[in-house]
């Protein structure tokens, strides 16, 4: 007989779970015969107690299978996703989903809104005039088939035992534990049917994980869980000390994607991060035989202009306008203030503080202070100088867009007082470490 108090105590005491306990207490969160109160105290027991790999693999199984699971089977190549801990300027998924269609694999992307200072992926897409971030999985397999890869949100069909349990911990004060952090990530990974997965652990400013100790932690427990658990997974611990882009804002970032994806302009740290990731990727669909192959072909398809051309489609497919890869500018909203900021001196760029990039964003209204709340989704900073950049006199730091004078005014001293100017130039390091299953 299933007695939820019986587990919660096992837990409580520090013992492992065995995977039909951990199935039957998640089947029970769906199903209501485990109380409110119940999966507080499990989540507040895994919490001071933790899981091993074992239960970690159970519980991302088990919530991954609390509702439907996609099957990809009628494809004609590997099924790859990548997921990011989350930062500034981080607009990585627009263009290496594209990147991967354009190379054979498809790419049935779930993604996320932004939380706290870091942008979302569906803020940046909602963005694009007509763009469907909600749609049903009829509609969505027919754009990951037709374009090879279409970014949406989460279903409630998908790992609904991960909605229930996230809202439980947000306000249980349990949600940075490494057990649920993962089950939480890849329980809604799993369940689009992937084959493959690359992940993106951030460190720095920026970050949620803060240092390089910790992000190898993080990246460890879900490269370890997510092959446990059947998908060839690898990890790439990058840097988060300053923006990835050299825009941050939700149509600014698309904005700067379209240009990348179009040859126009490429961020160098923006590039060599998508050209790794999207390598790795490349090498678990068994596209390519090894990183630097993948590198080759992640190389091509972008200059070639086949990248784009499947960005195009899935806009297109999920509702955009036709034209959006040849008309971005006139699709995208416009902010009613633009205007260049100064730093207070000359000299190199030597340090950035990411959150507060982030954090001006917000201030702006392009990310939200509170659940619910409004984007406005023109705002932002653009053309941000990158650590190590020589600053002249009179010359600008970043351009900020703001639709009120007061919100940039207060975005601005952000901003400025994010910058550290110094004498002597920096080159930060961008690459922590790949993590593979060992």
């Amino acid at each position: 007989m299933f007695l939820p108090a019986e587990i919660i105590a096992k837990k409580r005491d520090g013992k492992s779970l065995k995977p039909a306990e951990i199935n039957a207490f998640i089947e029970g969160i769906v199903s209501g015969t485990v109380k409110p109160e119940q999966a507080a105290a499990f989540v507040m027991a895994v919490y001071f107690q933790n899981m091993d790999i074992d239960e970690r693999v159970a519980l991302t199984l088990a919530m991954r299978d609390s509702g439907e699971v996609l099957n990809w089977d009628e494809l004609d190549g590997p099924v790859i996703d990548k997921h990011s801990t989350g930062g500034v300027g981080d607009n990585v998924s627009l263009m290496l989903a594209p990147m991967w269609a354009a190379c054979g694999a498809f790419v049935p992307m779930i993604s996320g809104r932004g939380l706290g200072h870091t942008g979302g992926t569906l803020d940046k897409f909602d963005a694009i005039p007509g763009y469907q971030t909600s749609v049903d999985n009829a509609h969505f397999r027919k754009v990951v088939r037709e374009a090879g890869c279409a970014i949406v949100g989460q279903t409630n069909d998908l790992a609904p035992a991960d909605k229930i349990l996230y809202a439980i911990r947000d306000v249980t004060a349990t949600v940075d534990n490494i057990s649920l952090i993962t089950g939480s990530i890849l329980s809604k990974k799993l369940a689009a049917g992937l084959g493959a997965l690359v992940l993106d652990v951030k460190v720095g400013s920026g970050a949620f994980m803060k240092s390089v100790d910790e992000a190898k932690e993080l990246a460890e427990s879900l490269v370890f869980v997510a092959n446990g658990a059947g998908v060839n997974t690898s990890a790439l611990i990058t840097d988060m000390n300053q923006p990835l882009a050299s825009a941050a804002g939700n149509a600014l970032e698309v904005q700067n994607a379209v240009d990348f994806l179009s040859g126009t302009h490429r961020d160098p740290r923006l590039e060599q991060v998508v050209t790794e990731l999207a390598a790795h990727g490349l090498v678990h669909g068994k596209l390519v035989k090894d990183v630097e192959e993948g590198r080759d072909r992640a190389s091509h398809v972008l200059d070639s202009g086949k990248a784009a051309e499947q960005f195009g489609k899935m806009i297109t497919g999920l509702g955009g306008p036709s034209d959006f890869m040849q008309n971005c500018a006139a699709h995208l909203p416009k902010a009613d203030i633009i205007r260049d900021v100064f730093a207070d001196q000359a000299g190199f760029v030597t340090e950035i503080d990411a959150k507060q990039v982030g954090m001006g964003v917000v201030v702006l209204g392009g990310g939200r202070k509170a659940p619910g709340d409004m984007l406005d989704y023109a705002v932002g900073f653009d053309r941000l100088a990158p650590i190590g950049e020589k600053i002249e006199k009179g010359a600008p730091i970043a351009r900020l867009h703001a639709n009120d004078t007061a919100l940039a005014d207060e975005a601005t001293a952000r901003l400025k007082a994010a910058y550290t100017i110094g004498d002597a130039p920096q080159t930060p390091e961008l690459f922590f470490g790949v993590i593979e299953q060992p």
